[in-house]
């Protein structure tokens, strides 16, 4: 008997965001996923360490509360009511205990291909948190 897609298969999307192009461009599919399966929405947004943070734009908190903000209202205009999570810390670590905290069934992230390198594999977040994930990981490219 073939799989069938349980449309409540996805109760909780966690979908961890920054400023990035590739957040941007993912947030058109964490939109239908959790609409096709009428999902409660956590998005979160990490601010890095000044000195260690990758997008030097995720150590301002005050920008990192003003993208929560925005992505917020996105959501809320697409009607998805999104709950809102700002941590700090490193961002692999912060999404999968995010994830494991709020019982996320799937974590929705970017992926900017820094990965595909041997050199960016121990970079990458998105590479990170599919390896720590207490859940699936859908990667958008």
């Amino acid at each position: 008997m073939p799989y069938r897609f349980d449309q409540t298969m996805f109760k909780t999307v966690l979908f961890p965001l920054d400023a990035s192009p590739e957040a941007q461009h993912a947030a058109l599919t964490a939109i239908n996923l959790v609409k096709y399966h009428q999902s409660r929405l956590v998005l979160l947004s990490v601010v890095e360490d000044g000195t260690d943070a990758g997008r030097p734009e995720q150590a301002s908190v005050e920008v990192v509360a003003q993208l929560l903000e925005k992505a917020q209202a996105i959501f809320q205009d697409q009607g998805i009511e999104a709950e809102t999570i700002e941590r700090e810390g490193k961002p692999a670590f912060v999404i999968c205990d995010v994830a494991d905290e709020v019982s996320a069934d799937l974590i929705v992230i970017g992926c900017r291909g820094v990965g595909l390198t041997e050199e960016g594999s121990t970079e990458s977040v998105s590479n990170r948190v599919i390896n720590l994930a207490p859940c699936p990981v859908l990667v958008v490219p």
